[in-house]
C-alpha cells in the first residue's frame, strides 16, 4: 500500500472523511495481506484504534512523532517506527530520546525528501543524500555505530515491508 493515515495538523480537513478512508485503507491492507505505511500527523491514537481493529500484517508509524507508550503500541502490533530529519534537531528532545531508548528492532531510518528536512537545512528541501548523516546523528544518540544501525534498520524494514527482502 503506499503512504496512508491520517492528518491531525493541516487545518481544514474533513476528519471523519479521513478516518472513512483510513479505515478502508487499513481493510483493503489486511484483506489483500499487504503491509501499510502510515502518515500520523497529530492522530497517533485514532491510527492506533484503526490498526487494532484492522489489524494489518505490519508497516511503519512514518515520522514517528508520538510518546513511549504510543511507540509500545505500535510496536505490539508489529509496526515499526520511521525516524528521519526530525531527530537531528536537539530540540526535539523527546523524539531524540525515543531514538535513544527504544528497542533496535523498533525503528527505520527515513528521510520524507523533500519533507522534514534535517537541522543543518532547516526549511530547505530533504533529499536522501542526507540519510547518512542522519543516520549518523541517529547512531550517536544511539551509542553505536552507523554500520551496526544501518544493518539493524535495513532488516527491520525487510521484516515489516517484506518485498524490499526479495530485491536483494
Amino acid at each position: 500500500m503506499g503512504e496512508i493515515g491520517l492528518d491531525g495538523f493541516v487545518h481544514g480537513l474533513n476528519w471523519d472523511k479521513q478516518v472513512q478512508f483510513f479505515h478502508a485503507q487499513l481493510k483493503l491492507a489486511r484483506d489483500f495481506d499487504v503491509p501499510v505505511v502510515m502518515h500520523v500527523r497529530k492522530a497517533q491514537d485514532s491510527v492506533l484504534k484503526g490498526l487494532r481493529i484492522y489489524k494489518p500484517r505490519s508497516g511503519i508509524a512514518h515520522a514517528f512523532n508520538g510518546s513511549f507508550q504510543q511507540a509500545d503500541h505500535f510496536l505490539n502490533l508489529n509496526m515499526c517506527l520511521g525516524f528521519g530529519g526530525a531527530s537531528t534537531f536537539t530540540r526535539a528532545l523527546q523524539l531524540r530520546r525515543l531514538a535513544a531508548e527504544l528497542p533496535e528492532s523498533a525503528m527505520v531510518l527515513e528521510t520524507d525528501g523533500p519533507d522534514i528536512a534535517p537541522e543543518w537545512i532547516n526549511k530547505q528541501r530533504n533529499a536522501p543524500e542526507h540519510l547518512p548523516r542522519i543516520a549518523e546523528t541517529i547512531a550517536e544518540l544511539r551509542q553505536s555505530s552507523v554500520e551496526v544501525l544501518s544493518r539493524q534498520t535495513q532488516l527491520n524494514a525487510q521484516r515489516v515491508l517484506p518485498a524490499l527482502a526479495l530485491q536483494g
